[in-house]
């Protein structure tokens, strides 16, 4: 996972769009802290401005928030960066708000109130994630895979489709990605949620399915019959074996 061209060093800067100062506040305590810098927004037309316009190695998004709401900010930066790691906050517990939130791209959710160490260790861990990302980039220097009219392209993070590039999303990127590094190979709900979004989500199955029917949509001729994604019945999901994309 790239981030706008900025490591997840210690000098990184994280954008916190929160409308509550005290949280704010405190949140930019710690994170300074910890050594990073901390811009702030109030509001959400304000931190999406800022999401898109600056140089964030994270955003620390609330969902509550005045002139934008958090989804719909989390949706707007979507479509533009596809990269940059969000964590949204929510004094909301309703299942519903999370699983949107997961599923318009958010990396990571925190319901309020949440323990600032809970916080700053999910922070680390999205760090963490990018880096080993990168290492692992950088020490396999993987080439492109290619599986009948559909190439998979690591290191710039594309893929195409006879040629076409396809826009995908940084979940279903790294979803395609681990799919076609082991064709084959079937998955448990649970184990995508582990290994594409990097810790438990005991209960979000539904999110897996969201992101495996849009990838379908993206890659699939008929997203009804999966050429390439298949549906392992009481299980999970597999990527086409080499042999099956011939006939």
């Amino acid at each position: 996972m790239t981030t706008n061209g900025s490591s997840a060093s210690a000098e990184a800067t994280i954008l916190v769009i929160e409308d509550d100062p005290d949280i704010a506040d405190l949140l930019k305590i710690h994170l300074s802290d910890l050594g990073y810098a901390v811009e702030r927004a109030a509001d959400g037309k304000t931190g999406l401005d800022k999401a898109l316009q600056g140089n964030h190695a994270l955003v620390i998004l609330d969902l509550m928030l005045p002139e934008l709401d958090g989804l719909e900010v989390c949706k707007r930066i979507r479509a533009q960066n596809q990269y940059l790691p969000i964590l949204m906050l929510t004094a909301k517990a309703e299942e519903l708000d999370k699983v949107l939130g997961l599923e318009l791209g958010a990396d990571d959710y925190l319901t309020k109130p949440f323990s600032l160490r809970e916080l700053l260790a999910r922070v680390k861990a999205l760090f963490r994630r990018i880096e080993i990302d990168q290492e692992n980039l950088q020490r396999d220097a993987l080439q492109p895979l290619r599986y009948g009219d559909l190439t998979v392209d690591p290191e710039k993070r594309k893929v195409t489709l006879r040629n076409q590039t396809l826009e995908l999303t940084a979940k279903e990127f790294d979803l395609l990605m681990l799919f076609a590094q082991h064709p084959g190979r079937a998955y448990s709900r649970q184990e995508l949620l582990d290994l594409v979004w990097g810790y438990q989500y005991a209960g979000y199955s539904h999110t897996v399915n969201t992101h495996i029917n849009r990838l379908r949509s993206k890659i699939e001729d008929d997203p009804s019959a999966p050429r390439y994604v298949k549906t392992v019945w009481g299980l999970g999901y597999r990527f086409a074996e080499p042999e099956e994309l011939l006939s």
